[in-house]
């Protein structure tokens, strides 16, 4: 066995934030990606405080805060235009000890496959777990791809699954899981260049239907969108049309940046969940993270920001690669993040259920309170984010609770 090899199945930005916290800790670290490149296309990330105190302890916190925008003020809006509530940026980052950044997730990927050595991920791969293995013999993965010598066997001290939503490295270890399930919304997402009118950052929540607006530090602009819609549906001729039909007469400057938007540039995805907890984050050798163990609605923006919280609580317990002892590392991997992420996934549910409400009287409910919470101050507002981005890692240097980080 490979002792001080560590095996990633897939390059996520929660698979890529665990091998460079592995990495950091005397690992060997492999990463295997099936695309053909790590360039992910039209997509931002917005990362809370508690992504960032994790990205601290790898030694990337500042990096990423250097190359993102910081989220002013803004807030929630009807489809046309009017505010039912503001958002208070200084008082979140008061509450949760710093601000909420938001980047290109194709910046983020560069800035992590940077701190690792130049030959650890390969691309345009597949890879399967044969044997999880256990404390008395490895794990094995099957690796094969175009170029033949690519192909073979690894063995592993420890593989991690981050593999996405559609894990096949989760049915290898929970075939008895039922698995994601259809939300009943799908999703759109577009980066473009920033319209010649400013605007402030914000959500606007419709009869289901949400389309929200976040400005990048490059001058562009990363908007995404959410409708409801049946599962695998596609639009009778294009995307963008099918955005227009649905948001063209939305407020500014949601048309200037559909008119930015070209077809091809656009990401649609059925957004899928898993409701039903696993019994493990982990079997043998083997430990889930990101998607693979707990894929959450976006509507709490916290999906990769807890991929990324996995990675260093499972690099915390795995300890150096000479002292890795999987069995009861895993099993306190499973036992820090299996309820933190499991109330994560049941509370983005219960928020996405609110913000995709259809039936006109619904919606006017949900708008009057909404305005009416926003009327106590951010105070009441941010409280549903107690628990959530004021967490803080189990080691490394961060900075103290309640500490506000301010732009340069």
């Amino acid at each position: 066995m490979e002792q001080h090899r560590a095996v990633v199945v897939g390059a996520g930005i929660g698979g890529l934030a665990a091998a460079v916290a592995l990495h950091r800790r005397g690992w060997q670290v492999t990463v295997l990606e099936r695309a053909a490149d790590l360039t992910p296309v039209g997509a931002g990330i917005a990362l809370a405080p508690n992504a960032q105190r994790a990205l601290d302890v790898i030694g990337l916190g500042d990096r990423v805060r250097d190359l993102s925008a910081w989220q002013g003020d803004g807030g929630m809006r009807t489809p046309g235009g009017r505010w039912l509530a503001r958002t208070d940026a200084e008082a979140a980052a008061g509450r949760f000890g710093g601000p909420l950044v938001l980047l290109h997730r194709a910046t983020l990927v560069e800035i992590l496959t940077a701190a690792l050595p130049e030959d650890a991920v390969r691309t345009g791969v597949s890879a399967a777990v044969t044997d999880p293995g256990d404390d008395h013999r490895p794990a094995r993965v099957t690796v094969t791809g175009a170029d033949t010598a690519a192909g073979g066997e690894l063995e592993a001290a420890l593989v991690l699954g981050s593999d996405g939503i559609h894990s096949a490295t989760r049915r290898t270890l929970f075939p008895g899981h039922p698995g994601p399930r259809y939300s009943g919304s799908t999703s759109w997402r577009v980066v473009v260049p920033a319209p010649a009118r400013p605007f402030a950052p914000h959500e606007t929540w419709g009869a289901g239907r949400l389309w929200g607006s976040q400005p990048l530090k490059d001058g562009r602009v990363y908007a995404y969108a959410m409708a409801l819609a049946p599962a695998g549906a596609h639009a009778p001729d294009d995307e963008k049309a099918e955005l227009l039909r649905l948001f063209g007469d939305w407020h500014h400057p949601v048309p200037e940046i559909l008119a930015a938007v070209t077809p091809d540039r656009i990401l649609r995805h059925d957004v899928h969940h898993l409701p039903d907890p696993l019994p493990a984050f982990h079997r043998g050798r083997v430990a889930l993270l990101g998607d693979a163990a707990h894929a959450m609605m976006p509507s709490l923006g916290q999906g990769g920001n807890q991929a990324i919280e996995d990675a260093v609580v499972l690099a915390h317990h795995a300890g150096d690669a000479a002292g890795f002892r999987p069995g009861r590392a895993l099993a306190a991997y499973t036992a820090d993040r299996l309820p933190r992420t499991t109330a994560i996934v049941r509370r983005a549910a219960r928020t996405g259920a609110v913000t995709m409400l259809s039936a006109r009287p619904a919606v006017a409910l949900r708008d009057a309170a909404v305005t009416a919470v926003s009327r106590f101050g951010p105070g009441l507002a941010l409280r549903g984010f107690d628990g959530i981005c004021d967490w803080r890692p189990p080691v490394g240097e961060v900075p103290p609770a309640g500490r506000v980080i301010h732009p340069a």
